[in-house]
C-alpha cells in the first residue's frame, strides 16, 4: 500500500508541475503565454481576451484576426486616448509582432474582443479562439477564465528562464480622466 501511496502522490505532484508548461503554445517562431480572460455575468454580450505573444524568429509576423465557437464576431482592439478621453477601438491593420519581441495583449492596452457572447465566460473554465497570424497561420488556444474584475496573473515570481522581461508592461494602463 505505502508503494502505491508515493506513486500516486508522484503522479499527482507531476501533474502539477506540467501544468504551468500546458498553457504555453508554440507555432512556428511564435510562442503564445498566459493566455486568460475574465468571467462574465451569464448574460454579458462582450468580454476581452489577453495573451502574450513572444516572435523568436528574424521576421515581423501580425495578429490579423481571430474566432471563437464562443462569441458571434470577435475583433482585435487597442485602447487610446482621443481629445483627452480613453476610448476603445478595431485595431485596423491587426497587431504587429516584431521579431525578438514580446507583445502583451492586456487589459487597458491591447486585446482580442469578444462580441455576441453565446453565454458567459464562466470562471474556472477555458475559452478557446483561434488566432490567425499573416506568416505564421492559425492557431487554437484556451483562455483560462479568472475570475470577475481580475487583473491578469502576476508574473513577477515566475521563472521564466533566461527571457528578459525588462522592457514588457505588466501593469495596468493609466487612464485619463474626461472632464
Amino acid at each position: 500500500m505505502t508503494i502505491l501511496k508515493s506513486l500516486a502522490a508522484a503522479a499527482a505532484i507531476s501533474l502539477f508541475a506540467a501544468a504551468p508548461l500546458a498553457a504555453e503554445t508554440m507555432l512556428g517562431d511564435l510562442t503564445l503565454d498566459h493566455a486568460w480572460t475574465r468571467a462574465t455575468p451569464p448574460n454579458a454580450m462582450a468580454g476581452g481576451g489577453f495573451v502574450e505573444i513572444t516572435n523568436n524568429g528574424s521576421e515581423d509576423d501580425r495578429l490579423v484576426s481571430a474566432s471563437s465557437p464562443t462569441a458571434g464576431r470577435v475583433e482585435l482592439h487597442e485602447m487610446a486616448v482621443k481629445e483627452g478621453v480613453m476610448v476603445m477601438r478595431e485595431k485596423e491593420g491587426g497587431i504587429l509582432v516584431p521579431a525578438g519581441e514580446t507583445v502583451a495583449l492586456k487589459p487597458g492596452g491591447l486585446h482580442i474582443m469578444f462580441m455576441k457572447l453565446k453565454g458567459g465566460f464562466k470562471q474556472d473554465t477555458k475559452v478557446p479562439v483561434t488566432l490567425t497570424f499573416e506568416k505564421a497561420g492559425d492557431v487554437t488556444i484556451d483562455l483560462a477564465v479568472e475570475k470577475i474584475g481580475a487583473k491578469g496573473m502576476d508574473h513577477s515570481k515566475m521563472d521564466h528562464g533566461e527571457m528578459d522581461h525588462s522592457k514588457m508592461g505588466h501593469g495596468d494602463m493609466k487612464m485619463k480622466k474626461a472632464n
